[in-house]
């Protein structure tokens, strides 16, 4: 391992940290496309995979919802290791040929908190000094790391320690302090919980926050001087006017970067709170819209809403690709966004205007006094969704004719008016669910085959307004999905709940999960199938050939023809063939691989990654494994 480091060195020495069969970001390349160019691993050998080492963190609490553990990272591999973060605030690292631990942060430990509960962390960021090639020196090498309490650390990428000048000038000992130093001009909770981006000597970082909370802070995005933690810039999507009344607005998911434009791509979220609006004003045209700014002073170069006036919490939870795809026989470089809805969103990267067709259509009207809703929104017509978007009576699902019965007969109780039917007193079903659709780290892309590869869920939700005065309105939050919770400062609590039938089963029809390949010459699909297999609902239900599975995370896609997968509620790993959807692999690992997977090569071996931890949200198994496959060494 130590001659391996000291070759890493020279050689990160004269290519700026990054070298090739590395996977340096959480998306891979800065436009985050999820794909690597690596081939040793293909379609004809990808069934000779096996785990060639697993790691174990520790850091597992098998408890149900938000008290238990959630592995959502994707590990980067760079500087010769393997990085990544862990629910209870850990950054580690590893040797990537063996999984042998090299070091480890607490951030717990160092900071003196007291230790909260379990939050997400999907990964970490690097970054490392073109100009200094002294690799004696410490923190030349940095890895950024956002958590819980909204402290951005930096870490010196070859031991672990904390870098003493970062966040100095604020009394900090390696950290920044997004939540506290500064005036986020609101109230309740705020974390970070993705990855920060990199660009030369920038760390730009997000947030998450209270969303029920109708003066919620402001959704305001940071950049930092990545050796000092100085302020270089910060973005407010929240209108000054209306910032002593709502917030939100914020990127609590991952980030792309344009390095020739020199441009920040960000998902927004609505502005608070995500079900009822009647206090928002005049909005926002930066919610929930993909905004493109001057990476370099925060500036918005151009911005594009997908979803106008938000009240089906259909916040943009994944970073725009920037790829380059085929389109009309011309290469484009455009951004890709995908939206909880199923529509897939392609913008030019220069304009934001729509390479493929965006239509205006009606939407249905909100009966909630004080509430207005948007009268039309954004439809992308030109690309087939990925998720059914309409249900009818006929489209309820039971396993036997009384659970089946039972939805239709809560569907017809329930208001239902489509795609983008408000929230109601009567209790709404929002089609596709709260979720999605595509969620964070749902889309990869091969540029080889034109190919947009979506993983997505077929759920609905039912969401309903009530008075705080009427019976039941006790606060119960047990996980993202079944909440009845104040909406603070308006009128209206909300309660959330899957449109489950009684047997525990969704009332849409299956497949709940499924992975699609989109032609992006022509916008129609060139193959879908089932994803996973369903688990928690109660009964164990059959296999990815026919129900599929709800789930987080997203595919990766390599050069090699091959697309790997995790993303559902049963614990296995499976790999794909780009061309026509044929499983080439399945494999068992020790919990649901909630997460997006990466690869990368060392020692002239091609190794796969997932974290296998599982989501205590989701009910699922949970464990703390990073497990790494890779063909046999003969």
């Amino acid at each position: 391992m130590r001659a391996r480091i000291l070759i890493s060195w020279l050689l990160l020495a004269t290519t700026g940290g990054v070298l090739a069969g590395d996977w340096p970001a959480f998306g891979n390349d800065p436009g985050g496309s999820q794909y690597s160019p690596l081939d040793q691993i293909d379609r004809r050998n990808a069934k000779k995979l096996r785990i060639a080492w697993e790691h174990r963190s520790g850091d597992l609490i098998e408890a149900p919802g938000l008290s238990g553990t959630n592995y959502e990272v994707t590990p980067i591999h760079v500087n010769g290791r393997l990085y990544y973060c862990t629910p209870l605030n850990k950054v580690i690292a590893l040797d990537p040929a063996t999984g042998e631990e090299l070091w480890r942060f607490d951030g717990f430990a160092v900071s003196g908190d007291k230790q909260l509960i379990p939050g997400a962390c999907r990964g970490v960021a690097y970054w490392s000094d073109a100009a200094e090639a002294d690799a004696t020196r410490g923190c030349q090498r940095r890895i950024f790391k956002g958590d819980m309490m909204g402290r951005l650390w930096a870490l010196d990428a070859d031991s672990g320690q904390p870098c003493a000048d970062f966040g100095a000038g604020a009394g900090h000992i390696g950290f920044v302090d997004t939540a506290r130093d500064f005036d986020n001009r609101g109230a309740g909770w705020w974390s970070l919980t993705s990855p920060p981006v990199v660009f030369e000597d920038f760390v730009i970082t997000g947030s998450a926050m209270d969303d029920t909370l109708a003066a919620a802070q402001d959704g305001i995005l940071r950049a930092f001087d990545v050796r000092t933690g100085a302020l270089r810039w910060s973005f407010n999507p929240v209108p000054a006017e209306l910032s002593d009344t709502v917030g939100g607005g914020n990127v609590w998911s991952t980030m792309s970067v344009d390095t020739s434009r020199g441009l920040l791509f960000v998902p927004t979220t609505s502005l608070s709170t995500d079900y009822f609006g009647g206090h928002r004003g005049a909005g926002s045209a930066y919610a929930d819209a993909v905004v493109a700014l001057d990476i370099r002073t925060g500036k918005p170069r151009w911005h594009r809403q997908l979803i106008r006036h938000d009240l089906f919490d259909y916040d943009l939870a994944g970073h725009p690709l920037l790829v380059t795809i085929s389109k009309d026989g011309n290469s484009r470089e455009v951004a890709i966004q995908a939206v909880k809805t199923g529509d897939i969103f392609v913008l030019d990267r220069e304009t934001g205007e729509p390479v493929f067709p965006i239509e205006d259509q009606d939407a249905p009207a909100s009966d909630i006094p004080g509430e207005t809703s948007a009268p039309s929104q954004p439809r992308s017509v030109g690309i087939e969704p990925v998720t059914p978007q309409q249900l009818t009576d006929a489209d309820m699902f039971g396993l036997t004719v009384f659970d089946r019965d039972w939805c239709r007969r809560s569907f017809a109780a329930s208001r239902y008016d489509g795609l983008f039917t408000p929230p109601s007193t009567m209790g709404s079903i929002i089609q596709p669910s709260i979720r999605g659709g595509p969620n964070w780290g749902s889309v990869a892309y091969h540029p080889g085959e034109n190919l947009l590869l979506v993983r997505a869920e077929n759920l609905a939700t039912r969401v309903q307004l009530f008075q705080p005065e009427d019976a039941g309105s006790e606060t119960v939050s047990t996980d993202y999905f079944n909440r009845s919770l104040p909406l603070r400062g308006t009128p209206w609590w909300v309660r959330t709940k899957p449109f489950l039938s009684p047997l525990g089963l969704p009332c849409t029809a299956p497949p709940w999960g499924t992975l699609t390949a989109i032609d992006m010459e022509t916008g129609q699909h060139r193959w879908q199938i089932p994803l996973g297999q369903a688990r928690g609902f109660g009964v164990n239900v059959p296999d990815a050939s026919a129900w599929g599975s709800p789930g987080v995370g997203g595919p990766l896609v390599t050069a090699g023809g091959v697309v790997f997968i995790s993303s559902g509620m049963d614990a296995n790993f499976r790999a794909f063939d780009l061309t026509d959807g044929r499983q080439l692999l399945k494999r068992s690992i020790p919990a649901p691989g909630m997460a997006v997977p990466m690869t990368f090569m060392v020692d002239d071996r091609q190794f796969i990654v997932i974290a296998a931890g599982g989501n205590a949200l989701a009910g699922t198994k949970l464990s703390d494994a990073i497990v790494a496959f890779a063909i046999r060494q003969q």
